[in-house]
């Protein structure tokens, strides 16, 4: 009897703890002293905001309640109703354009120790993006248009199911029960919005509504969709939270309430009792009282002649150029006036390097950010057209190892280019001129082999990831710049080659740098990823050996690196070729792995070459490098008819010049 007891008292006390997780709830009109589960940027203001992140470029925040929740039923399988709303704001330093929103989410952990920032909003990264063991649902406030993700516009709310490709999205707006009509929103415009999530686990529906925080919630729902999420959702508890991230731009996110309810309706938020956001941009200036008009009019009269004629001047200094391509194309574009003011007026002291295209100057910005300004003449090298192929490539892609452009500006006859200033310069620098005293530092072979794969996973991304094939066609060791980690980024799009996959490519002018040039493409002018893939064998010789490509001698010939390794190779001591500045402080497996796949990449017939999926699996040991054949310099591209021009200062036909950076860009 005893026995029995106990085990009715069991089973009733977890009937009940089980029907307290059925209906777990919260409501937070704040969040001072609530114990929330924060990391990344994440993190809870004075006077109680949830700020998922500030103003810090290129970083993610997570905000989650810490105690997981049961959201399918034990016997029965299904999801059960749940019900939230939340109060978040928005803010974006550009008037027309946002950055990475906000996505409220349903996950089986808290953490996502791999997920990407800018487009990936902190939950996903390229190779488990779509998966479905994810088992993530989520609503995002996107105020980022990405075609990868197939987005409408920059400015929606979507249903996302283990993906941010949303299976149902819909433009930012609410329905005014007043004016029986749909009303648009702004979602970076920094006014406190209301958001409703719920799902109904009879008719297996999720509604999602919006509306400004003083209007009362929509009859009309913004979203709706079908949708069984058992399918979805695991067995076991699950966390409900918030993920955001940062691109290149300033856009603090905010969560000023938020109140969560299973098997029943959330809770209103009393929202006279939330937290009153920050203020953002510039205070604004008293007004000006209306008195002594009388006494001043005169001078002003006189004033304003002279006004007119500075504004008149200072306009034709600053005056700029916009054209069309510039409308589908152009990512942000700054004001001359700002960068000019950021350059000190383009000042010699701010020069960090010169080469084909022009110059490079060190800027800071008003936000205190540091950014490389390029700025091309008309009759440079690089040219009009390489100046927007560079807008149009690298303007679009979103990779941790590519230099971010930030934006561009045109002014009569100046190009100019923004980017991310990277203070550690370009690579050659750390390779060739280690006697330099702005490069007193040397690379460890550590720190080279991890550039090498930094540059690898780049060029993966542009080949085969982004929603085109990008041919960077100029891989050398000048356009692989390093940041304040000594992480490689690749950089210098001028002349990249953009086409869609499974396209054709056709042929095109034979340009980039002698010595990187496959000879194939040299031959007939064929772009493809193949010619990359040679560049970055070459580039490998580079990092391993610490010399150039091609280097002149005395006697006018012609020092080919590649054939010093070949003869290394061949004689069985290819490690002879190992750059002596390293003193034999390597890993012999590491780099007799990069000297072969060197050659391997670089052989003259392209089919021989690996693709790029290849060349990161070797370097990251999942597969095993091939056996070399016995190499001779006729199996290797050939760059030996260009030396004549070393000597001579001169180019070879149809080539841009090596443009050397003597500082980060």
């Amino acid at each position: 009897m005893f026995f029995i007891k106990y085990v009715l008292l069991f089973l009733l006390l977890c009937r009940y703890v089980a029907s307290q997780q059925e209906d777990a709830g919260f409501t937070y009109n704040g969040f001072r002293g609530v114990n929330m589960s924060l990391d990344g940027l994440a993190q809870v203001t004075d006077n109680g905001i949830l700020m998922l992140v500030n103003t810090t470029s290129v970083q993610v925040g997570h905000a989650f309640y810490p105690q997981p929740i049961h959201f399918r039923n034990s016997s029965t399988g299904n999801v059960i109703s749940f019900s939230t709303t939340f109060v978040f704001a928005m803010f974006s330093e550009l008037q027309t354009l946002g950055g990475p929103g906000i996505v409220f989410v349903i996950a089986p952990s808290r953490g996502f120790p791999h997920a990407l920032s800018t487009s990936y909003m902190g939950i996903f990264n390229t190779s488990n993006l779509g998966n479905s063991s994810n088992h993530v649902v989520g609503v995002e406030l996107d105020t980022f248009q990405n075609a990868q993700f197939n987005d409408i516009d920059d400015n929606h709310i979507g249903i996302d199911i283990n993906d941010l490709r949303s299976i149902k999205a819909a433009p930012a707006s609410y329905f005014s029960d007043q004016e029986n009509r749909r009303v648009s929103l702004n979602l970076y415009s920094g006014n406190p919005m209301q958001l409703w999530v719920e799902y109904c686990g009879s008719k297996k529906q999720l509604n999602v509504t919006l509306a400004p925080i003083n209007v009362p919630k929509p009859t009309i729902p913004l979203l709706s969709l079908n949708i069984d999420l058992s399918q979805t959702m695991v067995d076991h508890p699950m966390f409900v939270g918030f993920s955001s991230s940062t691109a290149a731009m300033k856009a603090p996110q905010y969560v000023l309430g938020w109140s969560f309810k299973m098997n029943g309706q959330a809770k209103e938020l009393a929202l006279s009792q939330l937290p009153k956001l920050p203020r953002m941009g510039p205070k604004r200036r008293p007004r000006i009282f209306n008195i002594g008009l009388p006494v001043i009019g005169a001078s002003l009269v006189f004033m304003s002649i002279f006004i007119i004629r500075f504004i008149v001047a200072r306009k034709k200094k600053f005056a700029e150029v916009l054209e069309d391509w510039e409308l589908e194309y152009g990512p942000y574009r700054f004001k001359y006036k700002d960068l000019y003011i950021a350059t000190k007026g383009f000042h010699y002291k701010e020069l960090l390097g010169v080469g084909g295209f022009g110059k490079v100057y060190k800027g800071v910005l008003p936000t205190l950010k540091e950014v490389a300004v390029k700025r091309v003449s008309h009759d440079s090298r690089q040219g009009v057209r390489e100046f927007i192929a560079e807008i149009r490539s690298i303007g679009k892609l979103q990779h941790r190892n590519i230099v971010t452009l930030l934006g561009y500006c045109r002014r009569k006859g100046e190009l100019l280019l923004v980017y991310d200033f990277m203070p550690n310069g370009s690579l050659d620098k750390f390779l060739f001129h280690h006697q330099s005293t702005a490069t007193k530092t040397k690379l460890s072979w550590n720190q080279r082999f991890q550039i090498i794969k930094n540059v690898a996973s780049a060029l993966l991304y542009l080949h085969e990831e982004w929603e085109q094939v990008v041919v960077h066609r100029d891989i050398k060791s000048s356009n692989v710049m390093l940041d304040g980690e000594l992480n490689g980024r690749l950089g210098d799009f001028g002349l990249a080659k953009l086409y869609s996959h499974g396209e054709d490519p056709k042929t095109t002018h034979v340009v980039g740098t002698f010595g990187y040039l496959a000879p194939e493409f040299a031959r007939t002018g064929k772009v493809n990823p193949s010619v990359d893939v040679f560049a970055f064998g070459v580039l490998l010789l580079e990092v391993a050996c610490g010399r150039r490509p091609i280097e002149a001698q005395a006697s006018e010939e012609c020092l080919e690196l590649v054939e010093c390794v070949i003869s290394s190779w061949n004689s069985g001591a290819i490690l002879e070729a190992v750059d002596p500045k390293l003193e034999m402080n390597y890993e012999v497996e590491e780099m007799e792995k990069v000297l072969k796949l060197g050659l391997l990449c670089s052989q003259s017939d392209p089919t021989a070459r690996p693709c790029m999926r290849q060349v990161v699996r070797y370097l990251e040991g999942e597969i095993p490098l091939p056996e070399l054949p016995s190499l001779t310099s006729e199996s290797i591209g050939e760059v030996s008819f260009w030396c004549p021009y070393l000597g001579s200062g001169r180019m070879p036909p149809s080539l841009v010049a090596d443009s050397l950076l003597s500082g980060g860009r």
